[in-house]
């Protein structure tokens, strides 16, 4: 019997800073992916001399569907789907290998670990954060959402976990979470615009306000310190902004 084969897919949009890590990481898959959407940093200089097949996909549809194009252009019999800021620890790779090679189920969660401005936050709603990421090829494809996508499995099987930690930087920089704050909120109100949801300032307000206490207080992001206080108002912020936006579009019927 031959041995099974796994694919890593991943997209990029100037994502220069952790790529060469990611890549590295999972060197010992037999093919990675790179769709990216039209890098002007050395992202796809990175991708390329770490064995990648690079394809650009400029024309951005949403975080689902890019990521779907991604699974799409590997052959392999497994998937492991990564964001180019995401590191698999050697104990998580060492997992993944065991589990395509003897495989106890057709879907594997990770445990991901995320940071925030160099912290590594253990509350917050955060952690621990078991996402589904490794599947048998044609058992599972990502939603197709603008933003907060997720891997929907072709059957109702719950997924296995694997030992070992997925490493999110996901928030390097203050200037970061400026960034992903206004791109967030704009894909979100978009995607409830598109649903025909409404949005207010008195909803925006609301929301915004129970974000904040649902971080802080409810998911105990106080045990974070200064860095779950700051998560809690960027949740706070992006709901807002995000029902704010969707207000302004309604205005714009």
């Amino acid at each position: 019997m031959s041995r099974p084969t796994l694919g890593i897919a991943i997209i990029t949009h100037n994502a220069a800073a952790r790529l060469a890590q990611c890549l590295q990481a999972v060197s010992f898959a037999d093919e990675i992916v790179v769709v990216d959407g039209g890098s002007t940093d050395a992202t796809v200089g990175i991708a390329e001399a770490h064995r990648a097949r690079v394809i650009e996909a400029r024309d951005w549809p949403g975080f689902g569907p890019q990521k779907n194009r991604a699974l799409d252009a590997l052959s392999t019999d497994w998937v492991l789907s990564i964001d180019a800021d995401e590191i698999v620890s050697p104990e998580l790779a060492a997992s993944i290998r065991a589990a395509i090679t003897d495989p106890q189920a057709d879907i594997y969660a990770v445990d991901r670990l995320s940071s925030f401005c160099g912290v590594w936050v253990k509350h917050s709603g955060w952690y621990p954060d078991w996402i589904p990421r490794l599947f048998r090829r044609g058992t599972a494809r990502f939603s197709p959402d603008l933003v907060h996508e997720r891997l929907v499995p072709s059957t109702g099987k719950p997924p296995a976990r694997l030992s070992g930690k997925l490493m999110h930087y996901s928030y390097e920089d203050f200037e970061a979470v400026l960034r992903k704050l206004d791109a967030y909120s704009t894909a979100g109100a978009q995607q409830r615009h598109a649903a025909g949801k409404r949005g207010s300032f008195g909803t925006a307000l609301t929301r915004g306000t129970w974000a904040f206490v649902r971080t802080y207080v409810l998911r105990r992001g106080f045990l974070d310190g200064k860095a779950g206080f700051m998560i809690a108002v960027f949740n706070a912020q992006t709901v807002y902004y995000r029902f704010l936006k969707l207000a302004h579009f309604d205005e714009m019927r």
